[in-house]
Order: structure tokens, then sequence, then C-alpha cells
């Protein structure tokens, strides 16, 4: 969608997918309008997506502390850092089929699909942002809790964590140590990404993409274990 604000139609056919019903459309409008529409700071969806990631946060980690009761820290650590992350904000959006609705300029042409992958992930934290301003927490959580509660629970979601069984795999295949670089960092400082690239000697690189050094490399390495059968793969590439 470009440019027109949502109808009503969309916004009736949206607030049934989010389970709310906005007081003020404006949040709603200004959580699914991307920068390069050119609109200003205080109408996209920037300052917005800062404000659900910490909302998206807190919410999870009060549902996963409320659903394994007897899960350590490390557990708890692991399954909150994989939820909260750009892929599965991405897996909800595209459950809602939100590119229908979000608000582009001409050079933001495709918005599913991998490489828009960020765009979908941040949408999704701007419409948390967007519920927890016009309805309180209480709105907000009631929208993680319908679309994380059954990814909360996978037996797969306690994985252990990425570097760590990485390394333990190659000094025990290669007797070598894997090596991570930064290759890139882009974004606003608020909410920043960052490429980084995992080495191994002998075997092809692998690259990892998310929103702090620690969360890319750990994207990096699980890729790496998946591409090497160490891990299953969790799901298709799209």
């Amino acid at each position: 969608m470009k440019g027109k604000l949502l109808s009503a139609d969309d916004q009736s056919k949206l607030e049934t997918l989010i389970g709310h019903e906005f007081v003020d459309k404006q949040w709603l409008d200004r959580a699914l309008t991307h920068a390069s529409t050119g609109s200003a700071k205080g109408a996209n969806y920037e300052r917005l997506e800062f404000l659900g990631d910490r909302v998206l946060g807190l919410c999870v980690a009060e549902l996963l502390f409320r659903t394994f009761k007897t899960a350590a820290e490390g557990e708890l650590s692991v399954r909150l850092n994989q939820l909260v992350s750009a892929e599965t904000c991405a897996e909800v959006a595209d459950e809602m089929d939100l590119h229908r609705y979000i608000r582009t300029g001409a050079d933001v042409k495709k918005l599913t699909g991998k490489r828009m992958l960020n765009v979908r992930a941040d949408v999704v934290e701007s419409l948390i942002a967007a519920l927890y301003l016009d309805g309180g927490l209480e709105a907000a959580r009631t929208f993680i809790t319908r679309y994380w509660q059954e990814r909360a629970t996978r037996a797969d979601g306690a994985r252990r964590d990425a570097k760590t069984e990485l390394q333990e795999w190659a000094h025990a295949k290669f007797a070598l140590t894997p090596a991570y670089r930064v290759d890139e960092r882009s974004g606003p400082d608020h909410d920043p990404r960052f490429t980084v690239t995992v080495e191994i000697k002998g075997i092809a690189p692998e690259t990892g993409i998310d929103r702090s050094k620690r969360a890319a490399e750990q994207v990096a390495a699980a890729r790496m274990l998946e591409r090497e059968g160490v891990w299953q793969k969790q799901s298709a590439e799209s």
C-alpha cells in the first residue's frame, strides 16, 4: 500500500486481526507508515518501534516466567532472545498479512520475502507500541499472548546458545575456534543493524544480521550449525 491512509474497511479488518478497536485511529496509521513515504518523523513508525521493542520484551519475559515455572534463567534467556528476534516478529507479520496494510514510498517495492524482513518486523513492534499507547499494557499483552503463546511453548524454543554450540563443535571437529567479524553497522543509533560473519577454516563462512553485535553473532552461528547438519533447521528459508 502506498501513500493513502487506511480505509475504514481496512482499519476494521486490521483491528480484528489485532484484537483491539483503537480509540485514536492515528496510532494505527502511524504504526503502519514507513519513513520512505516522506512523512515527518513524528508521523512514521520509527519512534513507535523503539517503544514497542521494549513492551514486547517485557510481555514475552512475563509470558515465559509464568509458563515455564521451573526453568533456569539461562533457558528463559534463550527462549526470550528467539521470541523477540526480527525473524519471529516477521513471522507474526506474515501470519497477519501485514504487508497488505503497510504504507511505503516508491523506493520500497517488495515487502514480502527475506530482503524486507526487518520492515515487517519493525511494523509488528510499532503496532505493539500503538496498542500500548491506545489501550495500555493489557491491550499490548493480549495481542502478544495471541500471537506468541504458541510460539513460546514450542519444543525447539530452548535450543542451546548457538555460539557455545558452534565453538564446541568446531573444537571437536577441527580443533579450531570460530572467528567473528562485524562487516557492517547500519540504521539509526536507537535501532542499529549489525551484519556479522563467522568463519571456521576449512568450511564456508556464514552471515547473521540482528540488532546487536552479539545477537548477529548468534544468528550467524545458528545458520552455520543448521547448514552443517548439527542443528535441524527450524523453518524453510523464505
